[in-house]
């Protein structure tokens, strides 16, 4: 929300009660609670007839402050639970002449006393990171509708940047914008976002979770250029400060607190291709795809059925089309003995035609209005109505359908939609607020899905292809972008959507191919295809046309071909990247930031990643196949040509279609694996670790075996330039050092 007009006046609409100084102190062995006026204190009578804030500073997690500023502390807390971790803290609170200190391992906040007046300056060791001060934490009351906002803003530094918020497809830096925590189906080319997260990181080496699951608005810059705003509707707001000495640190953090993504299976890293969406497809049109993928030597690891797998007008009663697939367990058979992995789509919304339909009625498992009637609408399938997900028998109900069809040879769901969630007069089984349940829907319904396949597969064999997503979602991966569109505009809007993603802690993430509205140009194929096929997952995909390369061109298979069997070939590299993610929160796709923390020309660049620690990409978004891109200070090797670059600034290149800027960062090791033709394989047997510009020391590699669990340690020393590895493998290997651009 917008409160002011400019930095003095505020809107006529509004009354704003800011809190100006310290008028008392209380402690526990766990936190500080700090009473502020709203009107300067002189005596005992000023405070009589005016509003106080209630700020309490506590601590879920060492190096987290927790910030909860209250009006009415009665006010009736109606969110859902975030099912957030906690820790038993124990932080260190003491009060000096100038106010008092809270410290939770080296993070810390110090709140001024009243002879300073009002400031909460956060820091991490000595260095001060933000501060909230003059006209910075505040109730806000709305005159007219009687409703009442609660806010706090943070200061920024010269040059400090603001990353996050979700997937957002704006601009990277997200400094100047206002952005609604809201999740929305609005495609790529629009500030609304499927995966709205409150949370947003800086260039400072700080975080910033706003615990809610409601409508949360972001001033990021812009309604006064130096703070970051936050704020909502009711009485009371909490947030967390999360303060690290790196990026990753903070994403470790923040992972630790909202949930670390589970490991996703070895297969789910392969080539994944769609039937696409509204496109015309039985037994023999997938048959085709499936040998013309095998006729062009392209290695298909999952085939996904999207929505009509079910009969139009159905959507979702999770029964096949007897008319189109009137053997869907006999055909799925087949699929599987070629060695393939199935993905159907579902969606948490039911048709009024579906068979599904008329027991949800009778059995309450759907949304309902407030005078008891099932909510409706016509938007997507005719009479849709939408499952309650806080209902346990009605999630009982929707996955006993959803193992029946799993039991038919089903390996994978892609959880679809979960944005559209209505909130006047709504109620649901629980009492949840509506407001608050919008966003948080999508949390209950993939977790639900998500669960239901762990249950039937066992932990680290479970994977959706979730579209929505909030606070907590990266613990259920993986996440596609959504529907973008055919074009090099959309294929880096895709990408910054990306980067935004990784700020806000999901390590597992994909988009379609080519886009999925209209149907790309060859070149924007070719380009797009390099582009997916390294990132963690790769899926082809689109709407009204099939996304098999030959029907582009015969260059595209090849194109394919190429990248795909590169990227199987990188799964011991890839994977290594995937546990160390469910170990630490880590994402595979990685902003410059960083890996670059230091690097102020890393703090904006969103044209490019790192790929894990140890590969730069940098995607061509041109028809004439130029790029440019920034190289890091420090000795770089081309990949596909082996030459070797001194990094330091920006670069320009022409690249043909099966090549790309990737590029591999000095004393890096990249095992490569012996096998092309599929992503899960033993990634000790046969392996080849490639040594980029040893530095004299040690370099370890720990490979993984397909469960996640170590398989093999390689230690690698360098002494007066010559390499000697020890390891516990038995299985051969083989070592190639890469200096001066030689192979």
């Amino acid at each position: 929300m917008k409160f002011t007009n400019g930095y003095w006046l505020t809107k006529p609409e509004y009354e704003m009660n800011y809190a100006i100084e310290s008028y008392s102190a209380r402690t526990t062995d766990q936190s500080l609670t700090i009473i502020c006026p709203c009107v300067p204190v002189s005596g005992r009578g000023d405070i009589m007839n005016h509003p106080t804030l209630t700020v309490t500073f506590s601590s879920p997690m060492e190096d987290i402050i927790r910030v909860t500023v209250e009006h009415f502390r009665g006010a009736r807390n109606r969110e859902p639970d975030l099912f957030l971790n906690t820790e038993k803290t124990h932080p260190e609170i003491t009060e000096g002449p100038e106010g008092w200190t809270f410290r939770s391992g080296r993070a810390s906040v110090r709140i001024s006393n009243a002879s300073r007046g009002w400031r909460v300056a956060f820091y991490y060791g000595d260095v001060l990171l933000t501060s909230s001060e003059y006209h910075g934490m505040a109730s806000a009351y709305h005159k007219e509708s009687g409703r009442n906002y609660m806010m706090d803003s943070l200061m920024l530094a010269p040059g400090e940047c603001v990353y996050g918020l979700g997937e957002r497809f704006t601009a990277y830096v997200k400094n100047g914008q206002t952005v609604d925590i809201w999740n929305g189906d609005g495609g790529t080319a629009s500030e609304l976002a499927y995966k709205n997260v409150p949370f947003y990181t800086t260039s400072r080496n700080y975080g910033v979770l706003v615990e809610s699951s409601t409508d949360v608005r972001f001033e990021v810059a812009s309604e006064k250029v130096e703070r970051v705003q936050f704020s909502l509707e009711g009485q009371r707001l909490t947030y967390d400060l999360i303060a690290a000495g790196d990026p990753k640190g903070v994403i470790r953090r923040y992972t630790a607190l909202t949930g670390r993504p589970a490991l996703p299976p070895a297969w789910s890293f392969g080539l994944w291709l769609s039937t696409s969406f509204t496109t015309s497809y039985d037994e023999k049109t997938v048959t085709s795809f499936v040998d013309g993928m095998a006729r062009h030597d392209i290695p298909l690891s999952v085939f996904h059925f999207d929505c009509f797998w079910m009969k139009e007008n159905h959507l979702t009663d999770l029964a096949w089309d007897p008319e189109v697939f009137p053997d869907p367990a006999g055909f799925l058979r087949k699929l599987k003995d070629r060695g393939l992995h199935i993905c159907c789509w579902i969606n948490p919304y039911i048709a009024q035609a579906s068979a599904l339909f008329d027991e949800g009625v009778e059995k309450g498992y759907f949304l309902h209005k407030e005078n008891g009637d099932v909510w409706q609408t016509d938007l997507w399938q005719p009479g849709t109505a939408i499952l309650d997900v806080t209902n346990p028998e009605a999630r009982k109900w929707f996955t006993d359908h959803l193992r029946a069809v799993h039991a038919m040879g089903v390996d994978a769901f892609k959880t679809d939609f979960g944005e559209r969630i209505p909130v006047r007069g709504i109620r649901y089984f629980d009492g949840s607020d509506p407001l608050a349940m919008h966003n948080r829907y999508t949390y209950l319904y993939n977790r639900m899905v998500f669960e239901t396949l762990e249950e039937l597969q066992g932990k680290g064999n479970a994977v959706v292809f979730a579209r929505s997503a909030t606070i907590g979602g990266q613990q259920f991966p993986v996440h596609w972008n959504g529907d973008s569109s055919a074009s090099y505009i959309s294929m880096a809007e895709t990408l910054r959507s990306g980067l935004s993603i990784a700020h806000s802690g999901f390590a597992f993430w994909s988009h379609d191919i080519a886009g999925f509205e209209q149907t790309a140009s060859a070149d924007v194929y070719k380009r797009w295809a390099a582009f997916g096929l390294l990132s963690s997952h790769s899926r082809l995909h689109g709407s009204q046309s099939y996304r098999v390369p030959w029907l582009f061109d015969e260059e595209s298979c090849r194109v394919v071909e190429v990248f795909t069997k590169l990227k199987n070939r990188l799964m011991p590299y890839l994977y290594s990247l995937a546990c160390e993610a469910h170990r630490t929160g880590i994402p595979v796709l990685r902003p410059m930031l960083f890996e670059f923390p230091e690097d102020p020309g890393a703090r904006t660049t969103d044209m490019q990643y790192m790929l894990g620690n140890g590969l730069l990409v940098a995607p061509v978004f041109r028809a004439d196949g130029g790029v440019e891109y920034y190289l890091p200070e420090g000795k770089w090797t081309k990949w596909f040509s082996g030459e070797a670059v001194c990094g330091g600034g920006w670069r320009k290149e022409t690249h043909d279609f099966l090549s790309l800027p990737l590029l591999v960062r000095e004393n890096t090791v990249i095992p490569v694996g012996a096998v092309d033709t599929r992503p899960d394989y033993d990634y000790t047997d046969g392996v080849e670790l490639h040594v980029f510009e040893p530095a004299e020391g040690e370099l370890s590699v720990t490979l993984p075996d397909l469960r996640g669990n170590p398989a093999a340690t390689y230690i690698l020393t360098t002494n007066a330039g010559n390499v000697t590895c020890k390891t516990d493998s038995t299985k051969p290997f083989t070592i190639t050092v890469h200096r001066h651009g030689t192979r």
